[in-house]
Formats: C-alpha cells, sequence, structure tokens
C-alpha cells in the first residue's frame, strides 16, 4: 500500500504473526472503511489488554471464526489511535513501534504525546 509512518517515511511492518493490521497484512495500513484507525503499532501489555476488555475491546480472548488468536503480553498489534489516547489517559498506553505507526495517527495522537513511549526510537 505504500502509506508513511509518523515521520513521513515508508511504514514498517508491525506484526506478521499474529498477523495485525486492518487489513490483516501485517502492517499498520487504513482507509475510510477503519472507522477505528487502527493505525499505531503498540508493544501490548496484561495491563494493557486488562484495561481494553474493561472497555468492551476484548483483545486476550481467541475467535477463531475471525482467525484471531488472542493477544499476549509482549505481542505486536495495530491498536485503534483512540484507544491508545485514551489508554494514555489512564495511565496504562503500551509502548509503541513509530516506524510501524502510520501518519494518520497523528490525526488523532501528537507525535508528543506518543514520542515517549517510543521503543524502536531514541
Amino acid at each position: 500500500m505504500n502509506q508513511q509512518n509518523v515521520f513521513g517515511e515508508e511504514l514498517e511492518l508491525c506484526c506478521g504473526n499474529p498477523v495485525t493490521g486492518f487489513f490483516r497484512d501485517g502492517f499498520c495500513n487504513t482507509n475510510s472503511y477503519d472507522r477505528g484507525s487502527h493505525t499505531i503499532c503498540a508493544h501490548v501489555t496484561d495491563k494493557f489488554l486488562k484495561f481494553s476488555k474493561s472497555k468492551g475491546n476484548d483483545l486476550s480472548t481467541p475467535v477463531p471464526e475471525f482467525q484471531f488468536p488472542g493477544l499476549l503480553d509482549g505481542q505486536s498489534w495495530c491498536l485503534c489511535a483512540n484507544r491508545w489516547l485514551e489508554a494514555h489517559n489512564f495511565g496504562c498506553a503500551p509502548k509503541v513501534y513509530l516506524k510501524s505507526t502510520n501518519i494518520l495517527a497523528l490525526d488523532l495522537v501528537p507525535l508528543d504525546i506518543l514520542l515517549p513511549y517510543a521503543i524502536d526510537v531514541h
């Protein structure tokens, strides 16, 4: 798809196992049909997974009919930008891979908020 990351560079792979992304291509690619803006590549934690479940989005339970294995602490996943920001506001946002985070995430989450969570740039 040749989409860009938050630095205006080519978007890097977020995770191929499990395969993440709105298009299940391993990248945090997006388009107008992606109403959740699955654009932030995060290194999920148990704390975040519990938070997300408490908000009605259970990412840890497998859903075989959608080929979703359920996430474990330490795995990478393309998160909805608004959910990540909500987790940030509650003090439980996971670290992020900015080179794999879509530039369109910046429409919802400013780069200065994301930078302290970066684990792939310094």
